[in-house]
């Protein structure tokens, strides 16, 4: 079984608890989904949030999800001038037998401009 690693992004309309958990969880479920991952293949999950969302930890949405046994890490993204706003990052960490090329990447709502090259 190998570990690769999985990216996503989903961008939120304002900071506040509510879209910051339902971005997350929407982002968790759908990178599990597209890449037919269950919660046992996750080995860790590092969540980053751009300066501008501080309303709620990312990392919660995926607890509430039951991820309870997982490891995560929540951190902020760096300041970039011009960088898209209000936009969660994901790191995900996984065992899996799937070739890296057949790996989905996962940019929803506004992030998909963040990568132009991936299919959505």
């Amino acid at each position: 079984m190998a570990v690769r690693a999985v990216r996503g992004a989903v961008q939120v309309d304002a900071d506040t608890r509510e879209q910051i958990l339902d971005g997350s969880a929407e982002l968790v479920r759908t990178v599990l989904e597209r890449n037919a991952l269950t919660p046992d293949d996750i080995i860790s999950i590092v969540f980053t949030a751009t300066p501008d969302l501080t309303a709620e930890f990312p990392a919660y949405a995926a607890r509430l999800l039951g991820l309870t046994d997982v490891p995560l890490l929540c951190a902020s993204e760096i300041a970039v001038p011009g960088a898209l706003p209000r936009t969660l990052r994901l790191l995900a960490h996984v065992e899996t037998e799937r070739p890296r090329a057949d790996l989905r990447h996962v940019y929803l709502r506004g992030a998909a401009a963040l990568r132009t090259d991936l299919p959505q």
